[in-house]
C-alpha cells in the first residue's frame, strides 16, 4: 500500500512540475529580429527560471518606454560573475538580443555593455533558435 502511494504522490509531483515549465526560446522570441536597447536600469530580478533587468529606454522624440529583458538562469548569471550589484537601478546599459513573438517591450538578452565598458554575456537560451547564433 505504501508503494502505491509513494508512486501517486511522485506521479502528481511530476506533473505539477511540468505544468510550471518555461517555454523555449523559440516560442518567445525571434531570432531574427535582434534588437538593441540603452536605457537606465530600474530593477533586476534574480529568480529562476530566468533572471530579468528591467529598463527604460528614451526614445528619439522623447518618450521613455519601459522594456523587460530576460536573462539566463540565476546559477548561469553568477558563474559568468553577474549579480544583482554588477547592474544597480540607475545605471546607463547597452543590452544586445532578441525581441519577444508577441510585440511587446520585451527582449531575450544576449549581451550587456555596463557603464564602464565592460561587456558581459547574460546567459541567452538563444542556442540554434537564430541564425548564426550557435554558441
Amino acid at each position: 500500500m505504501r508503494t502505491m502511494i509513494g508512486a501517486v504522490v511522485t506521479g502528481l509531483l511530476l506533473a505539477a512540475g511540468s505544468v510550471s515549465a518555461h517555454h523555449s526560446f523559440g516560442a518567445e522570441f525571434d531570432g531574427n529580429k535582434p534588437i538593441e536597447l540603452v536605457g537606465t536600469v530600474t530593477r533586476v530580478e534574480f529568480i529562476n527560471p530566468h533572471g530579468w533587468i528591467h529598463m527604460d529606454v528614451k526614445r528619439p522624440d522623447g518618450t521613455v518606454e519601459p522594456w523587460s529583458i530576460e536573462m539566463g538562469t540565476v546559477g548561469t548569471l553568477l558563474r559568468r560573475g553577474l549579480t544583482k550589484n554588477v547592474i544597480p537601478p540607475g545605471m546607463e546599459i547597452k543590452i544586445n538580443g532578441y525581441l519577444a513573438r508577441d510585440g511587446s517591450k520585451k527582449a531575450n538578452g544576449r549581451t550587456i555593455m555596463l557603464a564602464d565598458g565592460k561587456a558581459l554575456d547574460l546567459g541567452s537560451s538563444i542556442g540554434a533558435a537564430a541564425p548564426g547564433a550557435a554558441r
